[in-house]
């Protein structure tokens, strides 16, 4: 069965929809499958093409719940599912179905004092510190700031997602190709840590990255997520109006 990986946290404004798209990405770069959905009713769902995973809308609990049966009835996915923000009872939902939790915080003390509350009230989760600050002082500032107020939880605290400006690719409605180096690198890096958590060796990827690019790049229809290897696809209808 597949993994579901969501990414929640009641504050907004602290990258969960980048992270979720950066993990995606980082996946395919690491030849493991997997699909970002959207859950978001803000936001649109984005174009597949030249993004090494793929996307599904799930904005209404019916799609959601088609999804996440989709997902988990193949072998060897992921499912990352973007929370979005302030949504709590939403966020309970997620919970109850993921493997794994994520809750990205950015170095202000509102998101120290927003994701001590998540921590607390969701013990399987792990925190991500997204956007942190790549200047050394800055970053030993934040650093501090950890420690004195998440000291009691550092065990459940990932290695951060460092502020890159090219992180804004991963929302464009198209994905430019290549990815500058260093987006490449922090996609890989997180993806690395959620494949670790959830005890998935590399060698275990069911595709390589150029066969999932080449999947991706096919552009299945808005209303369908194509699953499967080149030679041997099915088509999984994602829109719950169909």
């Amino acid at each position: 069965m597949a993994d579901i990986v969501c990414v929640i946290g009641n504050k907004g404004g602290t990258g969960k929809t980048t992270l979720s798209h950066m993990l995606c990405q980082g996946m395919g770069l690491l030849g493991q499958r997997s699909v970002c959905v959207l859950t978001d009713t803000f936001r649109e769902p984005l174009d597949p093409q030249g993004r090494r995973y793929l996307v599904a809308d799930a904005r209404s609990r019916e799609a959601l719940a088609k999804v996440t049966d989709k997902i988990r009835s193949l072998n060897a996915w992921m499912g990352v599912i973007d929370g979005g923000g302030n949504r709590t009872e939403m966020d309970r939902k997620l919970y109850g179905l993921a493997d794994l939790v994520l809750l990205p915080f950015r170095d202000s003390h509102e998101d120290l004092r927003t994701v001590i509350r998540d921590i607390e009230m969701y013990p399987r989760a792990y925190a991500v510190p997204t956007q942190w600050p790549t200047n050394a002082w800055q970053r030993d500032v934040a650093e501090k700031a950890i420690e004195q107020f998440l000291a009691p939880y550092r065990d459940r605290i990932l290695h951060p997602v460092f502020a890159l400006s090219a992180s804004k690719l991963m929302l464009q409605s198209r994905l430019p190709a290549p990815l500058p180096t260093p987006l490449a690198n922090g996609c890989r890096s997180i993806a690395h840590q959620v494949l670790d958590l959830l005890q998935i060796p590399l060698a275990e990827a069911q595709e390589t990255a150029e066969e999932t690019e080449s999947l991706a790049a096919q552009r299945p229809p808005p209303t369908a997520v194509v699953y499967g290897n080149p030679g041997n696809q099915r088509s999984a209808t994602v829109n719950p109006m169909t």
